[in-house]
């Protein structure tokens, strides 16, 4: 059998293509903001991480330009050797600081945060034992590890106890969680995560990727959210959010982050983030610090958008209702219709992210919507009456 033989036969992205409801790799022509050009057309952003919208704040580009100018445009090499800049130390630094932990480890991506921290820290006789909604990257790291993983229904802290119970006690637990679930917008029960760890001996890392500038105080992140940074043991973080760039982050206690640091293949082996990339986020970081009332707009916004698709009748899931996050999904259930109403809103001029199964459970199929603090009332209500237009009256066309 040929290996390419699959991917010469008909394919789902190619049924779709032909319906005219293919909803990926839609083209950008201009900056990542509130309103964009995309495919020669003005749309309202609903689908983007941004969620300061901080990567066209003049600030934020002046220091990439002149780490650009300063550095070059990579570093040609890994940490480990000729890879490391100053700028690197000094975000590490500054990372700690900001979020109370002694130690930080930067790595490329918020992918390969993941992948190198469980990887690193989950040995042959040790269990990490994840929610089944964490992101796939916690799930990458859990089979490139040596250890055994054991899963519990989203937020189900009674089956989270049940698994911890039937642990033999012969290698270490880690349990790892998402802070902000990414596509349910939802938050992680931390409170009892940490009892519970704290009753079984296990350790804590929480994936702050859509925490952090969020949620807690200033933006520091779920830990914070619920006053339990001394309970949670690692925050993984990303910059590509929040932060306005590219790579991702471990804080920790010193002595765990130095292991990582000599342990972990992906921060081994690739290359460091460059150094544009850096100057921005440390700059983000800054911003963030200098600004902490942008976290509370954006929580306002967030609530102002939950109300508002309330009032319209469009079906936003039951679990994020009470969930101070800009991550609101509207339920479409069906995947063609998920599919066929994104490209409705597309059309009409919004973007926002349809999200199907596995991404979803069967028969969850959602619309993501997500919010920056960036975003205006009045942008907002033109965005809303759009989609409802979609999902309320043309589903029963």
């Amino acid at each position: 059998m040929d290996i390419f033989e699959k991917c010469y036969a008909p394919s789902l992205a190619s049924k779709l293509k032909e319906q005219g409801v293919y909803p990926y790799f839609h083209a950008l022509q201009s900056r990542q903001d509130v309103e964009v050009t995309m495919e020669g057309k003005r749309r309202i952003m609903l689908g983007s991480n941004n969620y300061l919208g901080l990567t066209i704040h003049p600030e934020i580009i002046e220091a990439g330009v002149k780490a650009l100018e300063k550095y070059g445009t990579g570093c040609s090499g890994s940490r480990f050797l000729n890879g490391t800049l100053e700028l690197h130390l000094e975000l590490e630094a500054e990372l700690a600081k900001f979020l109370r932990k002694p130690g930080v480890v930067t790595f490329g991506t918020g992918f390969q945060s993941n992948v190198g921290i469980i990887s690193a820290l989950v040995d042959r006789h040790d269990y990490v034992v994840c929610d089944k909604e964490n992101h796939a990257s916690i799930y990458a790291g859990c089979q490139m590890s040596y250890g055994k993983m054991l899963r519990y229904r989203h937020n189900d802290m009674e089956e989270l106890e049940r698994v911890l119970q039937k642990i033999d006690g012969k290698g270490g637990v880690l349990i790892v969680t998402d802070g902000v679930f990414s596509m349910g917008g939802d938050i992680a029960d931390l409170p009892r995560i940490c009892a519970l760890a704290r009753r079984y001996g296990a350790r804590v890392m929480v994936d702050d990727a859509h925490g952090l500038g969020v949620l807690g105080e200033g933006g520091r992140g779920t830990a914070s959210y619920f006053g339990l940074e001394d309970q949670v043991d690692i925050y993984m973080g990303t910059f590509s959010k929040s932060l306005a760039s590219l790579g991702g982050y471990m804080a920790a206690s010193a002595e765990v982050a130095e292991f990582v640091r000599h342990a972990s293949r992906p921060f081994i082996f690739s290359a460091s983030i460059p150094p544009a990339n850096c100057a921005t986020a440390l700059a983000a970081l800054r911003h963030l610090e200098a600004h902490p009332e942008l976290p509370e707009r954006l929580r306002e916004l967030s609530l102002y958008a939950r109300k508002g698709f309330t009032q319209r009748g469009v079906k936003i899931r039951e679990s994020a209702l009470e969930a101070p996050t800009p991550i609101i999904p509207l339920y479409t259930y069906e995947t063609y219709w998920t599919l066929e109403a994104a490209a409705r809103i597309y059309d009409r001029g919004v973007y926002v992210n349809p999200t199907l199964p596995p991404a979803t459970p069967e028969g969850e199929a959602l619309l993501r919507t997500s919010y920056m603090a960036t975003h205006t009332e009045k942008l907002l209500d033109e965005a809303m009456d759009i989609i409802s237009d979609v999902m309320v009256n043309g589903h029963e066309q």
